[in-house]
């Protein structure tokens, strides 16, 4: 049965509840389900007890943006236990520094004659961690973006009027601290790392590797079948492990199913199990 190790619910970005996300998986034949929402795990209870009932497995996860240049580079951590650890505790400090970001957005979106509110910012969000997506979905129904990507190209994305930057770990960071907490970093979505040359992909990812990036996000909905197998195949050729999932973002991502992506996305339950391997294997 196929597993989905990169998804998101409404306690960060996504738009659907983690119940309601482990109903979907049920209801598209998952056996896993990896949750890896931005700079919180505050779902992961509520999505362990719903496919507790559903037979579906919870894999606890985590994304987080790091520090890159020229382009972005997004790590998933996955089998990263909630509670206090290394990598945990400085969760916490990277979700107030979202906060304090939100405010600044607010702030220059008024600037711009733009009259938004924190409290309808949190409305909109409701539990968990507040983003751009939450500000944008507000936007849209303002009647002052006509979509999501209008609300990201005309205000909230990098160099536009409103977007403002937040603290973000490194990579070396982001690897290490996931390996004092026994948790498996993987590299997601590399094509947007900016990089433009195999010579610059292979340095990059042979430089990851020796940090102890375990995988990439090799099936990832975005490259064709002959991409992800390229892609498997180089990272394999430095030791790591092909990963993937949709990204599902529920209405977010319009159009972009659990699972499937966009249709023609399959991550075979084997990955998880050579994941898992490989998590057993790093030190106690």
């Amino acid at each position: 049965m196929p597993v989905d190790l990169h998804t998101h619910s409404r306690f960060s970005d996504g738009s659907d509840t983690p119940t309601e996300l482990t109903a979907t998986a049920h209801s598209v034949g998952l056996s896993a389900l990896a949750l890896t929402d931005h700079d919180t795990q505050d779902g992961i209870e509520e999505a362990r007890t719903a496919g507790a009932g559903l037979g579906i497995e919870i894999i606890p996860g985590v994304e987080i943006s790091c520090e890159w240049t020229p382009g972005t580079l997004h790590m998933v951590v996955l089998f990263l236990e909630p509670g206090e650890g290394p990598l945990q505790d400085r969760l916490a400090r990277l979700q107030r520094a979202r906060a304090t970001r939100n405010d600044h957005i607010v702030e220059r979106l008024n600037g711009l004659g733009i009259e938004i509110t924190n409290e309808e910012v949190a409305e909109e969000a409701g539990t968990g961690v507040t983003g751009r997506p939450h500000i944008a979905a507000l936007l849209i129904r303002k009647g002052i973006a006509e979509d999501m990507r209008a609300a990201f190209d005309e205000y909230l994305g990098n160099g536009r009027p409103a977007y403002v930057a937040r603290e973000r770990l490194t990579p070396e960071d982001s690897i290490g601290l996931a390996l004092q907490s026994r948790a498996l970093p993987i590299l997601s979505h590399p094509y947007t790392m900016g990089l433009e040359s195999e010579t610059q992909f292979r340095e990059a990812f042979g430089y990851l590797a020796d940090l102890g990036l375990a995988g990439i996000d090799c099936y990832y909905p975005e490259y064709s079948p002959d991409e992800r197998e390229a892609l498997a195949a180089v990272t394999r050729s430095f030791g790591m492990i092909p990963s993937g999932g949709s990204d599902y973002h529920g209405t977010y991502k319009e159009g972009l199913q659990l699972g499937t992506g966009w249709g023609d996305l399959v991550v075979a339950d084997e990955v998880l199990e050579e994941l898992r391997a490989a998590r057993a294997a790093l030190p106690s």
